[in-house]
């Protein structure tokens, strides 16, 4: 495959900092991506994902989803030549964490209604 086929991909983090770039054939599903990303993480970041389902990327300011390919998430960025296309990196909670906070807000609370009608 020559190396003009391929696309360049950085990943941005939630502080800043970037994994990669990398280059991938159109054909690269963005669940590869995500699982290259984890394998790729650095180890000392506060938040890390521990499986590829606990990542989602953004492009375009759209989610993408895990059956896209690369060549479908570049456009309309796909049209320049020689850049380095950036996607958002977000970490989100494992299942079982979000269903424990879940519970924490569904807790009852008393509201006290103090209005005077004159």
């Amino acid at each position: 495959m020559p190396d003009e086929e391929l696309v360049e991909l950085k990943f941005r983090l939630y502080d800043g900092t970037d994994i990669g770039p990398f280059r991938y054939s159109p054909a690269s599903t963005v669940a590869m991506l995500k699982e290259r990303i984890v394998s790729e993480w650095p180890k000392d970041k506060k938040i890390a994902p521990k499986a590829a389902n606990d990542v989602k990327l953004i492009n375009g300011g759209k989610i993408l989803e895990n059956s896209k390919t690369v060549g479908q998430c570049r456009t309309p960025f796909g049209e320049l030549s020689n850049t380095v296309l950036t996607m958002h990196v977000v970490v989100q909670p494992t299942l079982a964490k979000a269903k424990s906070e879940k519970k924490v807000d569904e807790a009852p609370r008393k509201s006290i209604c103090r209005c005077t009608i004159l």
